[in-house]
């Protein structure tokens, strides 16, 4: 299997794009302070998965897949935030947070099939 083709990855890199085009057209202040925290946090939850998913050991896999669920409700964070500050408005913070939760159930399902099989990188 490729990293390409996990579903939750290719989800990650989604709406790390769909944030980072919101975030562009904030003021110097709001970008340089809560953007800055919520774009790294977003495309922290691919990042780390894509680490992992090259580890050898499917333990090492595992917890990068842990560090990216946590960089997924740190993203929920700051877009409560965000909401909260009238950057982002209602519809867009409902939006995406049904896309986070769809995206922790992903990764809970993917944390829980580390090791399971013997495919490829032990994924």
């Amino acid at each position: 299997m490729r990293l390409e083709e996990l579903k939750v990855y290719n989800q990650a890199m989604e709406i790390g794009e769909e944030i980072w085009g919101i975030v562009v057209k904030w003021d110097y202040f709001a970008k340089d302070t809560m953007g800055k925290q919520l774009v790294r946090a977003i495309d922290s939850v691919a990042a780390n998965l894509s680490e992992g998913f090259g580890r050898y050991h499917y333990r090492e896999s595992k917890n990068f897949a842990y560090y990216s669920r946590g960089s997924l409700y740190e993203t929920k964070t700051w877009l409560t935030k965000a909401k909260n500050r009238k950057y982002i408005n209602d519809e867009e913070f409902k939006k995406f947070a049904n896309t986070i939760d769809t995206i922790g159930k992903m990764l809970n399902n993917y944390i829980k099939s580390i090791g399971r099989s013997s495919t490829t990188n032990n994924h």
